[in-house]
């Protein structure tokens, strides 16, 4: 990386820098830890774009890269997000979707691995979001520090639900939990999208999909009345 490229407010690699350090001090004391501050920074951090990916190849039905096989569909990139930050972003996904009667957790049903999948794709869209959610899983070990003295992955569901709370909702968060809200906002999207396009999530709303049936109820008579039909 030349001294140029150095010049911008926060490259990746300051990035992770930042990552690495908070990941470190997670273990150390309080007195060690880089501040809140710090963390939401690595939220807020410009992309830099990465190079241009190879062209797919082309073995989509009419041939073309922007028309790829749906009958055979596969993503070609590597993840990039490491494994403690899938154990990280495992317990946020389980936090925002748990298992209860009615359907497993979203890690279950392979949400994290799909967000991983979702942020490593080679767009520029998805490098801007790999650097949002890297940013918010490192801000989560360090506020988990900062309160409890541990990683977010150690902690109780019990201690997680204050941090959680805190960044739910961007509109209500507090200053300083802003750029964590967004990263949290971030994560409840692709946590949904995740787990209610499974077949559990499906199941889970009771959607029955394009299967035939054997017979077709007419719709119930109160809702008729309510349409003005009956």
């Amino acid at each position: 990386m030349s001294d140029e490229q150095d010049t911008t407010p926060m490259d990746r690699r300051e990035a992770l820098k930042v990552i690495a350090t908070a990941a470190a001090a997670a273990s150390l004391g309080d007195a060690a830890l880089p501040s809140t501050a710090d963390a939401q920074a690595t939220v807020q951090i410009a992309p830099r774009r990465r190079p241009a990916a190879a062209a797919p190849p082309k073995t989509g039905p009419r041939g073309t890269p922007t028309d790829p096989d749906l009958l055979n569909a596969r993503a070609n990139w590597p993840r990039l997000l490491s494994a403690p930050e899938l154990a990280t972003l495992t317990a946020l996904c389980d936090m925002i979707i748990p298992a209860d009667d009615r359907s497993p957790a979203a890690s279950t049903v392979g949400v994290p691995a799909y967000i991983n999948e979702y942020v490593s794709a080679p767009y520029d869209w998805a490098e801007r979001s790999l650097v949002r959610v890297r940013g918010g899983l490192a801000w989560l070990d360090v506020e988990s520090a900062k309160r409890f003295g541990k990683q977010f992955v150690q902690l109780t569901v019990a201690q997680r639900t204050p941090i959680c709370d805190d960044i739910c909702y961007w509109m209500t968060a507090k200053p300083e939990f802003k750029a964590a809200a967004r990263f949290f906002g971030e994560i409840r999207n692709l946590t949904q999208s995740g787990f209610y396009t499974s077949d559990a999530g499906m199941r889970d709303l009771g959607y029955v999909g394009n299967v035939p049936l054997a017979k077709f109820d007419a719709p119930p008579p109160e809702v008729l009345r309510k349409l003005g039909l009956a």
